[in-house]
Formats: structure tokens, C-alpha cells, sequence
């Protein structure tokens, strides 16, 4: 009797030659595969890729883990930090601005406050200057040009309205020569008469009618000027201090009289 090695075997019904070892299984019908490594026996191998299972996690030592948390907190603080440090900045610059304005527009006005006070004081000193000068200048017309009052008296004559009747003319004794031959056509054509009163200094006049007045004395004109300069001045016919008059050379002195 012959004895084979081999068994035969007969292959499986509806397969042809080689059908045990070439049959084809789509992906569709398999759950999970994997390639078969040797060192599985063992169990050191680690889980393969592409399986779905959960590869073991590297164990962080201690030190690290600490040294890793310090640095996070440390950037974190630095960032707090600076963003903090940047919102005080604006803060201190907004409030250092505001301060500033509020200096500078104290000082300001105070510079302001004290060049108005100086210019007033400048101004009065200027008026009160002025105001001396012209005393000085209207005594000296007074004394050296008597005939000017006729002008005086001529002017304050025309100021009344021209339906005044009964113009009475009152100036000085001494200066009624002077008005009548330097006024004497305004004063003819207004019906007026001069009449010498001692009680009006020289080179002033007053007119009196039946509807007004005309205050033409040097005080009142002195005081008029002396307004519009900005000052309130008395007129005296002495002089002040400081205002004595310079010599006239076409005046007779003392030593000229008999």
C-alpha cells in the first residue's frame, strides 16, 4: 500500500485552482486589523497607528511640570504687567496735561491781571503828566496872550440857540476892553450886552439868557479837559509844584518897571 506525505484535500465546492490562497476579502467586511509584529508576544511593542487605540502618554517628570507652570505664570504676569503699566501711563500723562493746562492758565491770568494794573497806572501817569503840561500851557496863554478870551467869549455866544433873547455877556473887568473889540460883530448880531464882573477870572466868561447858560469860566473848561483826559483836576491859578514857567523874554520883569 502506498502512503502519501500529504493529504489530499478536496478543494471547496465552485473554486478553481488556487481559490484557497487568492481569495480576495473587500475592506468593507473587516472590523479591525493589524500587522502582525513579533514582538507582540512580548508585550513591549507599543500600540500600532491606524487601530484606534490610545497610545500610552510620556510621563512629565515633576521638575519640569514646575519649571513649565513658572514660565506661564511668569509671561503671564509680564503681560498683565505691561498692559497695566501702559493704562497708569495714559492716566498719568492725561492728568500731567491737565495739570499743566490748569498752571499755565493760572498764570496767565495773573500775568494778564498785573500788565492791566500796570497799563492803568501807566495811563494815569500819562493823564496826570498830560494834565500838568496843559496847566502849565494855559497859564502861560493866559498871561501872555490876555486877547484870546474874546475867543473864549465869542465861541460861548454861538453855543446858545439863536432864538435866546436878553444875552448877557459877564467877564472879567479887565478883559471887557479885550471882548468888546474882538467880539464885537457877534455880539451885535446877537443883541448882546458885556457887563465886567470881578467875581470871573481872567480869560473866562459866562452868558446868561432866558432859555440857558453857557458856564465859560476856566475852571469849568478845565474841568471839561481835564475829563476827557481820564483825570478829575481842580483848576488853580496857582501854580503846583514843578510847573513854574519858563522866563519870557518879551515880558517886562521888576527891573523894566518905573
Amino acid at each position: 500500500m502506498t502512503s502519501s506525505k500529504f493529504r489530499n484535500v478536496p478543494p471547496p465546492e465552485g473554486g478553481g485552482k488556487g481559490s484557497v490562497y487568492s481569495r480576495f476579502i473587500p475592506r468593507e467586511e473587516l472590523s479591525s486589523f493589524e500587522a502582525w509584529n513579533p514582538d507582540a508576544l512580548s508585550g513591549s511593542a507599543a500600540a500600532p497607528a491606524g487601530t484606534g487605540m490610545p497610545a500610552e502618554e510620556a510621563v512629565i517628570p515633576p521638575a519640569e511640570a514646575l519649571a513649565a507652570q513658572l514660565r506661564a505664570a511668569r509671561q503671564s504676569g509680564y503681560q498683565d504687567g505691561y498692559r497695566d503699566g501702559l493704562s497708569a501711563l495714559d492716566g498719568f500723562k492725561q492728568t500731567f496735561a491737565s495739570q499743566i493746562t490748569a498752571q499755565l492758565g493760572r498764570l496767565m491770568e495773573s500775568h494778564a491781571a498785573q500788565l492791566d494794573g500796570l497799563q492803568q497806572q501807566l495811563a494815569q501817569a500819562v493823564a496826570v503828566c498830560a494834565t500838568s503840561m496843559a496847566r502849565q500851557v494855559v497859564r502861560s496863554e493866559l498871561a501872555v496872550r490876555p486877547e484870546l478870551v474874546a475867543a473864549v467869549a465869542q465861541e460861548a455866544v454861538e453855543t446858545l440857540l439863536l432864538s435866546a433873547r436878553h444875552i448877557t455877556l459877564r467877564v472879567h473887568p479887565d478883559d471887557q476892553p479885550l471882548v468888546v473889540q474882538g467880539a464885537a460883530e457877534v455880539l451885535h448880531a446877537r443883541g448882546a450886552r458885556v457887563i465886567g464882573d470881578p467875581s470871573i477870572a481872567r480869560g473866562g466868561c459866562r452868558v446868561d439868557s432866558d432859555i440857558a447858560s453857557v458856564d465859560g469860566t476856566v475852571p469849568a473848561r478845565w474841568r471839561r479837559a481835564s475829563a476827557a483826559l481820564g483825570t478829575e483836576s481842580e483848576w488853580t491859578h496857582e501854580p503846583d509844584v514843578g510847573d513854574e514857567l519858563p522866563p519870557d523874554p518879551d515880558r517886562p520883569t521888576e527891573e523894566d518897571l518905573p
